[in-house]
């Protein structure tokens, strides 16, 4: 379409990034590849609504406390109106354990994955820096973090959402770390039964787990929110004057990913 199209011509469009959301191999729809880990590790649809209301409150105290200013880029628009202006994210919903318990399940009859404890398709855009010690001392530069390891990991495709657990072991046997070295880890929630059994999988404490809460709360730009996590950690790292954090993700697919970075502040 770059140099426009012929009189009469018939162009069909097709949405890829919800054909991508159904794993073509196992032929199932990532929210049923959560199911099947929420049973596989005896998750409970009120362990998955609580920690739903766990990431949207997270989310609120640290949005309120203003965490998040220092990595928004508030953006103005032009309206009739007057300007626009966006320095908020716009998907967080608090709810209720009431209001969660009469949602609905998606994908299974009495299942586990709801639109509450799901993470929300969201428009989105992240960017990071990334720059080797040369050229950080040539441009006289102040990293906030060093990439210290990362590494993928294939899995299951029929469990994708278990992927972070071997990425992330993958990542502290790389830099010759334990659990207990890391003092934060955020993984991505694609659903609440996917984030609850990597936590449950790799004994990840509350305490250091998605502590400001995580896309179940902001939402899930695909393509965006690993640098979005990424970004985040190495920020929260500096404000609690912490050492080390490991974000991950799942792909759909049968893939996970993990990065360890040090906080070097």
């Amino acid at each position: 379409m770059r140099f426009g199209s012929t009189l009469g011509a018939n162009y069909e469009f097709e949405d890829t990034l919800w054909k991508g959301l159904t794993d073509s191999h196992a032929k199932m729809p990532m929210g049923m590849t959560a199911e099947k880990l929420g049973a596989q590790f005896k998750i409970t649809r009120e362990e998955a609504d609580k920690f739903a209301i766990r990431s949207q409150t997270l989310w609120k105290k640290a949005n309120d406390a203003g965490i998040f200013k220092t990595e928004i880029a508030t953006i103005t628009l032009k309206s009739k109106k007057g300007p626009i202006v966006f320095d908020t994210d716009e998907h967080p919903r608090l709810s209720t354990p009431e209001q969660m318990a009469k949602l609905p399940s998606v994908f299974q009859k009495n299942g586990l994955v709801n639109a509450g404890n799901a993470s929300g398709i969201c428009d989105g855009a992240a960017s990071l820096v990334l720059v080797g010690d040369e050229a950080a001392k040539a441009e006289n530069l102040n990293p906030l973090a060093r990439v210290v390891a990362w590494e993928s990991v294939g899995v299951d495709p029929t469990i994708m959402g278990i992927g972070p657990a071997p990425a992330i072991r993958a990542v502290l046997k790389k830099a010759n770390l334990k659990l207990s070295d890391i003092d934060l880890i955020e993984v991505n929630e694609a659903f609440a039964p996917q984030a609850l059994a990597v936590q449950k999988d790799l004994g990840i404490p509350d305490e250091k787990f998605n502590v400001n809460g995580g896309a179940i709360a902001i939402g899930h730009p695909l393509g965006a929110s690993g640098a979005r996590i990424s970004g985040h950690l190495v920020h929260e790292m500096k404000r609690r004057g912490v050492k080390y954090a490991i974000g991950s993700a799942c792909i759909g697919g049968g893939q996970g990913i993990a990065i360890l970075f040090e906080n070097v502040n």
